[in-house]
């Protein structure tokens, strides 16, 4: 299958199962390449949200400690920096913090954004994977190159014994390459 066909059948899967919630800019209504692999996700199970993207992800952990497993979806990694005071003080630290007590389980969907046919410019197509990797202590980083892989990934992060959250980074290029 081409990578687009793998994310929306992950994101297919995802949204069947009864805990899920799929929130961000364009989960909703048409905006972004993101949307485009959320057709398949009952309307009912996604919350759009405006530009408040430190909101969105201390939003996404508060769901998570109430039982729901959220899919917290940025459009550009360049849009999860302005989440990192939620994303690296608080949910990657809260177990440390609880000692152990509190287990949010948040699903981090981004991606690297695409710089064909149209480059989006420094402020859009940024890759901070590697950045992401040494401040995350607890959250699992993982990026997503090959189309085979992506199901996996997706399905890994939703049935992971230890509970933890999983950051994937996708490609926006290859949306259209793979």
């Amino acid at each position: 299958m081409k990578y687009i066909d793998e994310l929306i059948n992950s994101m297919e899967w995802l949204g069947k199962q009864n805990n899920t919630i799929f929130l961000g800019q364009s989960v909703k209504y048409s905006g972004n390449a993101i949307f485009n692999t959320l057709k398949t996700v009952p309307d009912e199970k996604k919350i759009e949200t405006p530009v408040f993207e430190d909101l969105q992800m201390g939003l996404s952990m508060g769901m998570a400690l109430e039982g729901f497993v959220p899919i917290t979806c940025y459009p550009r990694f360049d849009f999860l920096i302005l989440a990192c005071n939620q994303l690296i003080n608080h949910l990657d630290k809260v177990r440390y913090m609880s000692n152990n007590k509190m287990q949010p389980r948040v699903i981090i969907r981004t991606s690297i954004g695409s710089k064909n046919p149209l480059d989006g410019g420094v402020q859009h197509t940024q890759d901070y994977t590697e950045v992401f990797k040494k401040m995350c202590t607890e959250i699992d980083v993982v990026m997503l190159d090959d189309p085979k892989d992506i199901f996996p990934k997706f399905k890994n992060a939703y049935e992971r014994k230890d509970s933890k959250s999983t950051l994937l980074i996708e490609h926006g290029d290859y949306y259209n390459e793979k």
